[in-house]
């Protein structure tokens, strides 16, 4: 179908962006990341590739590996935003290794965070993977 072309076009573009995103923050900006942003860049980066193979074979059943990523990667952002957000989870939690995952590098309008613009990549390509049918 065509719009599953469209859907999977989306996913590449916003795993994409995403990963660029992560790398311009550890890059460009020197942001050291954490042991959590590491994990959502362990889960974000092979959907860039999977979604890309996915398009150029037109295999519609890329789109399972999508989903199941993406699945993974929302749970570990909203872990990850809630460690930041929410001071009674970092109070219990013991502390990460090399910098403090509580860290927020940005807090634009006191609530967007790398882990909350990830969280919102995630969501957005699962929410894409839903729409693409056989």
């Amino acid at each position: 179908m065509k719009n599953n072309k469209l859907f999977m076009q989306l996913i590449f573009l916003i795993s994409l962006i995403a990963t660029l995103g992560s790398l311009y923050f550890s890059e460009i900006r020197m942001y050291i990341p954490c042991e959590m942003c590491w994990y959502q860049r362990i889960i974000m980066y092979p959907l860039v590739i999977i979604s890309l193979i996915g398009l150029i074979k037109e295999d519609i059943n890329s789109r399972i590996y999508v989903r199941v990523l993406s699945a993974v990667g929302i749970l570990v952002a909203v872990y990850h935003y809630s460690m930041q957000k929410l001071t009674f989870i970092a109070d219990s939690l013991p502390a990460c290794t090399g910098v403090d995952c509580t860290v927020q590098y940005i807090n634009w309008f006191g609530f967007i965070t790398i882990p909350l613009l990830s969280l919102i990549a995630f969501i957005l390509i699962f929410t894409l993977s839903l729409f693409i049918k056989k």
